[in-house]
């Protein structure tokens, strides 16, 4: 059980899509969470399949879709951070690093959770990774949290090696599918397949809940 669990990242299913295996594992162990996001998803471009939303219904959509997933993953505190999608890489940088530094002062975490900077691929991720180990580098080294990150560019095992965080989420497997499924506009075409896996035959099924029963990261050495 950690004492506080800080998730930082920048969009809406960010939280569930990277990590939320991790971050159901840590809810069900009596862990408080907080989610810190930095943008609602404004410009993404998944509408749904098919299309139930636009330019303007997308974010107060995605807010709702964050909501019913944090409610399946566990999370109870939630924080919009007010940001735009998409412009992270054009904030002052010591901006991003005081508001995380703030948030860091006043949840005392354990252990914070965001993307491996350098190999998260987009420019959001990448700023706002970039951000929270500058923020956690500062402070004195036995006060540091411990910072664990998530890695998906094609070349990050290759750099970083094998993960060395690895959880067994066989206990929590439905929690991380239902915040799956309630990010609907980003997640659909994931969600069919999944469920004719689930609804399909025996090894079919033992296939998809095998896909969300272990989850793998990076502790991050500073």
């Amino acid at each position: 059980m950690e004492r506080h669990v800080l998730v930082i990242f920048p969009h809406p299913d960010d939280e569930t899509l990277a990590v939320g295996g991790a971050i159901a594992l840590h809810a069900q162990a009596g862990s408080p969470i907080t989610y810190a996001c930095f943008t609602l998803g404004q410009m993404g471009r998944n509408m749904g399949n098919p299309f139930f939303a636009n330019r303007e219904t997308l974010p107060k959509i995605r807010e709702q879709e964050l909501r019913n997933a944090c409610a399946f993953l566990g999370i109870q505190d939630l924080r919009l951070m007010g940001f735009r999608d998409k412009t992270l890489e054009f904030e002052d940088p010591e901006l991003l690093v005081n508001t995380i530094s703030d948030l860091i002062a006043e949840l005392n975490p354990s252990l914070v959770i965001t993307y491996y900077p350098g190999f998260c691929v987009h420019p959001d991720h990448e700023s706002l990774a970039a951000a929270t180990v500058t923020a956690i580098a500062r402070m004195p080294q036995d006060r540091r949290p411990k910072l664990q990150c998530q890695a998906f560019s094609r070349d990050h095992v290759e750099a970083l090696g094998d993960r060395d965080v690895i959880l067994d989420t066989h206990s929590v497997w439905e929690a991380w599918y239902n915040a799956i499924k309630a990010h609907k506009t980003q997640t659909a075409n994931r969600v069919e397949q999944m469920e004719k896996d689930l609804h399909g035959d025996a090894a079919s099924r033992q296939s998809a809940i095998d896909s969300l029963s272990t989850i793998g990261l990076y502790t991050y050495r500073f």
